[in-house]
């Protein structure tokens, strides 16, 4: 919208009866309107709608005749703010068989009422009566709904009281000019009418634009933007993504829960703000003005006026999104096919770059059927890999403005644990495409003119010393008194450790420099319950002394300058809620959200013993107590998780669930050994986690198995790790692989070496020293060693280490 000044007055009439004094709490307003006759004379949608008069509201200052008829008028705050309302509503009446079609706030410039008060001294007052007759048109400001428009520019180039276009101005007296104030003023008084409509709405308006910063070059083209497909928000704040889900229920509300929780794991939460949009609230408020994307996910049939509110919409260049919808455009129709119901398909789908994604998917169990030329002008688009090829992934251009639309009859939204889920096989399928279901998730998203960029690493936090016991605390800081150096630090070949009494944000934490909090007493975290870990970690030495992040680089770096120092019965654990640089074997980074356990683990083990002879040992130890951390538990012991050769944690033998990773350092005659850990507790999300698990148990059985928590299962972990370590200790080897048999994935496993042409074996077990034993077609068994080897599970390969 470009700001343009009302020329010639002397096409305007003025109500002289009228004082032109507007008070500081008025505002002054055009309305422009055209003449409906007989039947189709403007009417409120409901007859329990009341009619709001326009005169009632407001007292004209001028008119100028034509079609179509503009007025200009001043009201107080509340009065335009109830006729703006009622404009809305399409509840506002005019005289004379009107029909208003736009309303725009102006500024009358001093100047201008000066000059038209000398003008008009001398003068008989005029009353005009409307009457249609050819005028130049102004348009400002559209009703959606209406017709269509074009908005006019004008020369941005004039000043405050200067002629509009190339008009000259005329002599004083002769030729007056009433301006729209500048892009300032204008959206200062724009702010005033859109906060007074929110307070007279019973629902709260999505934020509307304002942002007087903001460079107004290009707007005429907001109500069309054809420029880059996609329409301009000139709103200071974050643009809304409005979901629709159908009339206000509590189904309803748990559909929109699920659908921003799956949208808020793919938008940059910083750019949009996600907002319900309620359907009383979707008639009556301006929320086109700063939604970057309509999601309908709503299985209800949507009533007309809604329709047609939202193809305006589109019309005006809105992006939709349907998710399972029946909302249909452009001749496409949503046809039911009972055998699809809900119901776990194979789904084909073809990204904007012609590559496609197989994945399986949960039919809603509708399709799209319609003129198949039309699916050319949108990339994108799925199909079932059936006979029929069945479409439930449509995108769909629309008008002139980049309107766009895509439809959807897939499940995207919902996670494999919904409970239309029914069987534990289609549980498996659909977990095992879950990271390929958030990839199309993300291309439909990012099609639509949405920004999926991977979120910035959250701001690393200092670490904090903890112990599992109060009677080591004493040593502890007696320990640190002689051995850190005289501004309290510790410094390794990794990073230094600065203790400090406190925190504060003066001290700056970098992944080479971390403050180490010594007070204890002051601790507390979300993510980390200290008492929850102490009531369930019941070792002598494993895992008593506790260095706690938020968020660190990687854990495995924070016992570096501590390892080789601290006395062996203080065990060291080092607990982080999130880590942006996880490790993993080899080149392999660990991706470690929140919610995921994440631990490092000092162990000393003595070179001359059985377990010191046999160090390959410890990784498989460390993964069989994750798994009796959680499957020893009265009640749990039926969750199916499993051990994977020769570091992983697997569910079943489908998906990894967490793995483990093992650097050793001789020192005389010790081994000290660091075992980093993570596996996924709460977080369902990108693959699967032990609470899917215990849910999917809770469903087939029936039973009501609690989810767990992360530091409760770390410190089980170090736990049970402790007790395996005593028995192999004792014992040796026999004494433990009977448990990681019970629970290994490989159990009479036929596997290939090296590629899918390799020579196929057998898995037999393990040897006396931990590495892995297979039986050749030949007869012969041999040992393939951990370091460096690797499964492909999906393709029964086993990847022997590259010279």
């Amino acid at each position: 919208m470009r700001w343009q000044s009302i020329d010639d007055l002397n096409k305007w009439a003025l109500f002289l009866v009228s004082p032109f004094v507007l008070e500081t709490e008025h505002v002054a307003f055009v309305t422009e309107s055209i003449w409906v006759q007989g039947e189709n004379l403007q009417r409120p949608s409901s007859s329990s709608e009341t009619i709001v008069k326009w005169s009632d509201c407001c007292l004209p200052l001028a008119c100028r005749p034509g079609d179509p008829y503009q007025l200009i008028a001043k009201a107080s705050v509340d009065d335009f703010s109830k006729l703006g309302v009622a404009f809305m509503e399409d509840r506002l009446q005019m005289a004379n068989g009107l029909v208003p079609q736009k309303i725009v706030s102006v500024h009358l410039q001093d100047s201008a009422l000066k000059e038209l008060k000398d003008q008009t001294a001398n003068e008989p007052a005029r009353i005009q009566q409307p009457g249609p007759e050819p005028s130049v048109e102004l348009d400002i400001m559209e009703h959606v709904g209406k017709d269509d428009p074009k908005v006019l520019g004008a020369d941005p180039s004039q000043g405050k009281g200067g002629a509009s276009g190339s008009e000259p101005a005329g002599e004083q007296g002769e030729l007056c000019h009433l301006h729209l104030s500048s892009c300032h003023e204008c959206l200062e008084l724009e702010k005033i009418t859109i906060e007074s409509v929110k307070f007279a709405s019973a629902e709260n308006i999505p934020d509307l634009p304002y942002d007087p910063s903001d460079s107004l070059e290009g707007v005429a083209d907001a109500t069309c933007p054809e420029r880059e497909g996609r329409r301009v928000h000139t709103v200071g704040k974050a643009p809304n993504i409005l979901i629709y889900v159908g009339c206000d229920s509590p189904a309803a509300q748990a559909r929109f829960q699920q659908v921003q929780s799956v949208l808020a794991d793919c938008v940059d939460t910083d750019s949009y703000t996600l907002y319900p949009l309620l359907g009383d609230s979707a008639l009556r408020d301006p929320w086109s003005d700063n939604c970057v994307l309509l999601v309908i996910a709503t299985r209800e049939a949507i009533p007309e006026d809604l329709q047609q509110k939202f193809m305006a919409y589109l019309s005006q260049g809105g992006k939709v999104l349907g998710l399972c919808s029946p909302f249909t455009l452009a001749g496409f129709q949503v046809t039911s096919k009972d055998g699809l119901q809900e119901t776990v398909q194979n789904l084909v789908f073809s990204k904007a770059d012609q590559s496609q994604v197989q994945l399986s998917v949960l039919s809603s169990g509708c399709v799209y059927e319609g003129p198949g030329e039309r699916l050319s002008l949108g990339k994108l688009w799925g199909h079932l890999e059936n006979e029929d090829k069945d479409k439930l992934i449509v995108q769909v251009p629309f008008g002139t403005c980049g309107g766009e639309a895509v439809l959807c009859q897939v499940y995207l939204e919902l996670p494999a644990s919904s409970s239309i889920v029914q069987t534990q096989e289609d549980f498996n399928l659909l977990k095992s495409s879950n990271i390929r279901r958030y990839e199309v998730l993300t291309e439909l998203l990012s099609a639509l003119g949405l920004s999926c960029d991977t979120k910035q690493a959250p701001a690393l936090t200092p670490l904090h010393l903890l112990t599992a016991t109060e009677e080591i605390r004493d040593p502890l800081m007696q320990w640190l008194g002689k051995h850190v150096g005289p501004e309290g630090i510790i410094k390794s070949g990794k990073l230094s450790l600065k203790f400090v009494p406190s925190y504060t944000s003066e001290i700056e934490v970098t992944a080479t420099a971390i403050p180490v909090v010594t007070d204890m007493d002051a601790f507390s975290s979300e993510n980390f319950d200290l008492e929850i870990y102490r009531q369930n970690l019941q070792t002598r030495q494993l895992g008593k002394i506790i260095l706690f992040a938020e968020v660190t680089p990687t854990t495995m770096n924070l016992l570096d300058g501590l390892m080789f120092e601290m006395p062996q019965e203080m065990g060291l654990i080092a607990i982080a809620g999130r880590q942006t640089q996880g490790k993993g074997r080899g080149r392999n980074a660990w991706l470690s959200p929140m919610g995921c356990a994440v631990c490092s683990l000092l162990v000393s083990i003595p070179l001359r013993s059985p377990l010191g002879q046999r160090i390959p040992f410890v990784q498989h130890l460390m993964s069989l107590a994750v798994v009796e951390a959680v499957r020893s538990i009265p009640g749990y012991e039926d969750i199916n998780l499993r051990v994977k050769w020769p570091n992983d944690i697997y569910y079943s033998h489908l998906m990894k669930i967490g793995g483990v990773l093992v650097n050793s350092t001789l020192m005389g005659e010790t081994f000290y050994i660091l075992i980093g850990c993570g596996f996924n507790v709460t977080n369902s999300n990108p693959t699967i986690c032990i609470n899917d698990l215990i849910t999917e148990y809770n469903k087939e059985h029936g039973a009501e198995l609690k989810p767990l928590r992360a530091d409760y299962l770390i410190a089980r972990a170090v736990t049970r790790l402790e007790k395996l370590i005593d028995s192999f200790q004792n014992k040796g080897p026999d004494e433990v692989l009977p448990l990681y048999y019970k629970y290994w994935v490989h159990s009479a496993q036929q596997v290939r070496l090296g590629s899918a042409d390799g020579p196929k074996v057998c898995i037999v077990g393990l040897d006396d020293s931990g590495f892995l034993q297979v039986h050749q077609e030949d007869g012969e068994v041999v040992t393939v060693h951990p370091d460096g080897n690797s499964f492909d599970m999906l393709r029964n390969l086993l990847r022997p280490k590259q010279p």
